[in-house]
């Protein structure tokens, strides 16, 4: 499924939340005409002073307000309020009204899982999200490529984007990208996004650009290509087995749950007793724990220095930040924290944490595919840095369709990461011809998109 969407998009979001105000906020930037709907007047008028929005106060399942709000005319509706139902229902009756697209923020998997059998197109609803299986998604993979910082995987891994911070012992360090690819010649990679350590500046790397210690590098490979980086980067695959999760949150529910189905060994942490109760007779495989994890005794006591990793997804952002820099000091391989701020993206490289996820930048991933031109059907936000990876197939009209790379007009603020042709992953070069069905991985910055947009319309 695609949306090939006009410059200005009617975008209707009904929920002022976190999640709600924090996609308002992208999507303003983007110039798109935005109305918020929210009953509560405090969140409104907070949006209303710091955005170019509109907001609309009111139950966004009335339809005189929805009517209010234009839905007639709408492009695209997307509900996130924190009521499952809310958003199920908003969306069925703003279809009914005009809209032409609805995505729902859900809770329950059991809804994705089975999306199909339900039919939930039928009655409305194009899209189903979910922030906390998104997140907890995001750990899982985290955890299969347990050396790198930020993983997203194309195609069940016929492309993997991996994200990791050059040492002073890497292999390239000093090098330029095209020395590296002179000396590394069996190396299947392309460097997509480079962030110089302790700034906030994202640039996309050509042959001439030379990697330097601490930065921060982007790189997409093809599946065998992934231990080939671990080698020349220094870094060690390190088996993850033993697992602690501290917070049994709807995303620690998820984690352990998922991770307990792949037959890692997992210990979970919850302070509210019928909570740890719950969790344990639903998870018989997983270990609860019920205590305050802020306790650092506790943790000893449960073994903490024999954990692989550690997971913190408490409520609390600067708890789950404090508790992975204790696990760190004690020896622990992996941390992952939970954070709700953004600007704590900023800290992860210079604080200690291996990686820090955001629900909401991982809902506004997915949504955001909706709101691109041409047919996508994977993006992603590099974390901490400006710019977007987007996965497009090529149609037959597409203007790169049965070119050789190196003669399309490419923008110099993007960059092809690869191609998967029939279900394999291919590192595209100058000389590639791209053609029809072809899946092609660009990163660009913001400046590049229309124009990247452009060539495969």
């Amino acid at each position: 499924m695609y949306y090939l969407l006009l410059t200005n998009m009617k975008i209707i979001i009904a929920g002022a939340g976190e999640v709600g105000y924090h996609l308002a906020k992208l999507l303003s930037f983007e110039s798109q005409d935005i109305t918020l709907i929210d009953i509560n007047r405090e969140s409104l008028a907070y949006a209303a002073s710091h955005l170019d929005i509109r907001v609309v106060r009111g139950d966004a399942t009335s339809i005189s307000i929805l009517k209010e709000a234009n839905v007639d005319n709408t492009n695209l509706l997307i509900g996130v309020t924190s009521s499952e139902t809310t958003n199920i229902t908003c969306c069925m009756i703003a279809k009914q009204l005009g809209a032409k697209r609805t995505i729902a923020r859900i809770s329950n998997i059991e809804f994705i899982i089975n999306k199909d059998e339900l039919g939930f197109e039928k009655i409305g609803i194009d899209e189903l999200i979910s922030p906390e299986s998104l997140a907890a998604s995001e750990i899982e993979l985290l955890l299969s490529q347990s050396a790198f910082n930020d993983t997203y995987e194309f195609e069940n891994g016929a492309l993997t984007m991996i994200g990791l911070i050059l040492s002073r012992t890497t292999a390239f360090v000093g090098k330029t990208v095209k020395e590296v690819a002179r000396l590394y010649q069996e190396l299947k990679y392309v460097p997509i996004a480079i962030q110089r350590y302790g700034t906030q500046y994202t640039l996309i790397p050509n042959g001439d650009t030379k990697f330097k210690e601490g930065d921060r590098v982007y790189f997409t490979t093809i599946q065998k290509g992934v231990d080939a980086i671990y080698k020349l980067t220094g870094k060690v695959r390190e088996e993850i087995k033993n697992v602690m999760i501290l917070g049994g949150s709807k995303i620690g529910y998820k984690t352990a749950k998922a991770l307990c189905k792949h037959n890692f060994n997992v210990k979970l942490v919850e302070k509210n007793k019928e909570k740890a109760f719950e969790i344990a007779d639903e998870i018989p495989k997983c270990l609860v724990i019920q205590g305050d994890g802020r306790n650092v005794d506790l943790l000893l006591e449960e073994s903490l220095k024999e954990m692989d990793a550690f997971i913190s997804l408490t409520g609390s952002s600067e708890t789950n930040i404090m508790s992975c820099l204790v696990a760190k000091s004690k020896g622990v391989k992996k941390t992952i924290a939970l954070v709700e701020n953004m600007d704590y993206f900023q800290l992860s490289q210079s604080i200690g944490i291996d990686t820090l996820i955001n629900k909401k930048l991982l809902a506004a991933n997915k949504i955001f595919r909706y709101i691109r031109k041409g047919e996508i059907i994977a993006m992603t936000k590099l974390n901490n840095m400006n710019a977007e990876l987007l996965e497009f197939v090529v149609t037959p009209t597409s203007e790169v369709c049965n070119k050789i790379i190196r003669e399309l007009d490419f923008p110099r603020s993007a960059i092809i990461g690869g191609v998967i042709r029939d279900g394999e992953g291919l590192i595209a070069l100058g000389d590639f011809k791209i053609i029809n069905r072809d899946r092609v991985v660009v990163c660009c910055l913001p400046q590049s998109i229309k124009k990247v947009e452009k060539l495969f319309v």
